[in-house]
């Protein structure tokens, strides 16, 4: 969510963006360990938890030692790190255009009507270069400087949108067939170039676009919008063959389009899609006081112990749906079926992993190995696996393994298990040395142009002062 307005204010300032993307993605990761709900990695620890028996953790139960220990890790993120990372070039800091690929269909009586292709490009000062000529479904023209362009033709381009519109007046061609325009051309309803204007549409996930065509979601016709060309991010460079009204698109496309400006705007308010139209319209803001109080009752009634984390969420779900702060469409999308099914599959793990007796198994290994050394010591180490591995597999995977295995080992000490539930948790969440260990270090990486090596520069000295931070606090709070 803030990626964008830390680039644009890192340039403003003429600061390394790679100065900024990494610490403030790392403090995010620490920012999430101090509740329950912070991120599911403690959804996971406090599920797995609760469903082998243990308390239910209130929404801030740990939270002060994450304020003390997360406070050192902070100042770390703040001081040093950014003197550490080396000065890269992101991708989301080029300020230059986008290039999309687009076709120029001929039309009769126009500039390019049978003209040669040499004299084509000479029109166009030789700056527009065709990739293909296409002139019929099954038949590509050789690029001849002497072939004759004719009506129907399509001319393969790429260039920015600015460029492709002047080649569009230029050639007297059109960026769209004609014929896929489902009302009829007529006196009545003409094709008019006034009060038209480009927009570039983000394809995200969630949105009608993807996963599917331009067709199958019937674009033109349910949003009043031509679709001119395609930018793929994923391979900017390469010609995109074929009709772009039958492209699978997929989340990162971008689109030009082109529409009215009320076609435009009503795009951007059914919020389906991300519009760049270079518009300074505000948002609306009149259902956020009223979201702003149903969330801080939320984390109030849950925090106070009123009622559970779980009741009073669905609670204020209602609550924002009934008052028109969220759209049902809105509340449909924002359900992921991978996170649920990873939640539900983990927990059904942790009771596998205790009722075989395999987290028995592996606590009295562990306990063997470290036998004669002191709780604290015990609890510490185990905190250091918990973190190995959550770097090398995924936080997901080290939490749902580690919660039971956490339980036997306290069993087998005869202590309390909430510090060993604790270390599971804070160990799991002390991703920060690899970019594949949490979903927003693969995030931070592309926007901020890092390397693995950065993650490893940057991210295993904040491991040491987060686990050795933890290490003290935890024996102290549960007077091991």
């Amino acid at each position: 969510l803030f990626m964008p307005i830390l680039v644009g204010a890192s340039m403003r300032a003429k600061f390394p963006v790679s100065g900024v993307m990494m610490p403030m993605g790392l403090a995010t990761i620490i920012g999430g360990m101090s509740t329950t709900i912070g991120t599911s990695t403690n959804l996971l620890v406090v599920g797995v938890a609760r469903d082998l028996g243990m308390h239910e953790f209130s929404l801030f139960e740990w939270f002060l030692p994450v304020a003390v220990v997360g406070g050192a890790g902070l100042l770390f993120l703040w001081l040093v790190a950014p003197r550490l990372l080396p000065d890269r070039a992101p991708p989301m800091g080029d300020t230059s255009p986008r290039i999309f690929s687009a076709q120029l269909h001929v039309k009769e009586g126009g500039f390019a009507d049978g003209r040669s292709l040499s004299e084509v490009l000479a029109k166009a000062d030789g700056n527009l270069r065709i990739d293909k000529i296409q002139r019929t479904e099954s038949l590509f023209l050789a690029k001849l400087p002497s072939i004759k362009i004719l009506p129907g033709d399509r001319l393969f381009v790429k260039d920015s949108p600015e460029n492709l519109k002047h080649y569009e007046q230029l050639l007297g061609a059109t960026l769209f067939n004609i014929s896929d325009i489902e009302h009829p051309v007529d006196e009545e309803t003409p094709l008019k170039a006034e009060g038209q204007h480009l927009a570039e549409v983000v394809v995200t996930r969630g949105s009608p676009l993807h996963l599917r065509s331009l067709a199958a979601a019937r674009f033109s016709t349910s949003y009043g919008l031509l679709p001119l060309a395609l930018h793929r991010a994923r391979a900017p460079s390469s010609q995109i063959t074929g009709d772009l009204n039958q492209i699978l698109l997929r989340a990162g496309d971008v689109l030009l389009v082109q529409g009215s400006g009320d076609a435009i705007a009503n795009l951007k308010d059914s919020g389906t899609m991300l519009v760049l139209d270079g518009t300074t319209t505000l948002p609306k803001t009149h259902h956020a006081k009223r979201a702003l109080f149903i969330m801080g009752s939320v984390i109030l009634f849950a925090a106070l112990g009123i009622m559970p984390i779980s009741v009073s969420a669905l609670v204020g779900l209602g609550l924002m749906l009934a008052t028109g702060c969220l759209a049902w469409r809105d509340a449909a999308s924002a359900l992921s079926i991978p996170v649920v099914m990873i939640i539900v599959t983990s927990l059904a793990l942790g009771k596998a992993l205790m009722g075989t007796g395999m987290a028995d198994y592996l606590a009295v290994s562990f306990v063997n190995v470290a036998s004669g050394l002191p709780a604290p010591v015990i609890l510490s180490g185990f905190m250091l696996v918990m973190t190995i591995m959550t770097n090398i597999v995924s936080n997901n995977a080290a939490a749902v393994i580690g919660t039971p295995i956490a339980i036997s080992i306290a069993q087998q000490l005869g202590v309390s298990a909430e510090p060993f539930i604790l270390a599971v948790l804070f160990g799991a969440n002390m991703s920060f040395a690899t970019p594949y260990g949490y979903q927003t270090n693969l995030l931070i990486m592309t926007a901020g142009g890092y390397k693995a090596a950065d993650f490893m520069r940057i991210g295993i000295p904040l491991t040491i002062i987060m686990w050795l931070g933890f290490s003290m606090a935890l024996p102290m709070l549960y007077q091991l």
